[in-house]
């Protein structure tokens, strides 16, 4: 009785039995198994969570072995790794960059700033607190920053997500936007530099109690000199 090598020195040769030459599959096994073999990211960041995700492009944690090559259009790119915080002025550029990107495109949410406005959640009026604001978000990835073996974990489970993925229910399935980051928490002030400063009762006058206590007359920090040729 023989029993066959599983890796034989030789090289195989080509059979006749059918089982060795037909491969029975489905159209989205098929489609799911190339999308998530050739993910194209967008070559992005906006903060210190780009450089995790620099690391992942070198020599030591190999990203193209994923199939993933960076792209520097969006017109080329599937798949936005929005890689730090995103502050209200730069909102409307992440939204036309993802809107650059062709169908089906992907969303990783890398960083607490970018899920949750991180520590900018509290005293910044220009953080957004959570890009899912913005645009719809597939995989969550927190840590500040994140390592690029977190980033390599979340790149894992975006292909099982797209593995799973159906052509006619695509529409359906359809990522929306959640809002489950915090809301806006801020108490609204009176602006306190509006440019009159120096024309205030303050800055005219010194308090009567410095003046009564010095004894001394007092100048105003703020006055006008004319010229003789006036």
């Amino acid at each position: 009785m023989t029993s066959s090598i599983l890796n034989p020195i030789e090289r195989p040769q080509v059979t006749q039995q059918l089982s060795e030459n037909v491969i029975l599959t489905t159209v989205d096994d098929l489609y799911n198994w190339a999308k998530m073999s050739s993910l194209y990211p967008l070559q992005y960041g906006t903060a210190c969570c780009y450089i995790e995700f620099a690391a992942m492009l070198g020599a030591r944690f190999d990203l193209e072995r994923f199939g993933m090559f960076p792209r520097n259009s969006p017109r080329q790119a599937d798949l936005l790794i929005t890689a730090g915080t995103i502050t209200m002025k730069y909102a409307s550029t992440l939204v036309r960059l993802y809107e650059q990107m062709p169908e089906p495109k992907y969303v990783i949410a890398m960083g607490a700033c970018t899920i949750t406005g991180g520590m900018f959640s509290v005293d910044s009026p220009s953080a957004v607190r959570g890009v899912d604001k913005l645009i719809p978000v597939d995989v969550y990835l927190p840590g500040c920053p994140p390592r690029p073996e977190a980033i390599m974990d979340a790149l894992i489970k975006l292909r099982k997500k797209i593995a799973n993925e159906s052509i006619q229910e695509r529409g359906k399935t359809e990522q929306t936007h959640r809002y489950y980051s915090r809301m806006h928490n801020m108490k609204l002030v009176p602006a306190i530099h509006d440019g009159n400063y120096l024309e205030s009762s303050e800055r005219q006058a010194a308090p009567k109690e410095i003046v009564g206590d010095l004894e001394l007359p007092f100048k105003p920090s703020f006055v006008t000199v004319k010229r003789h040729d006036e």
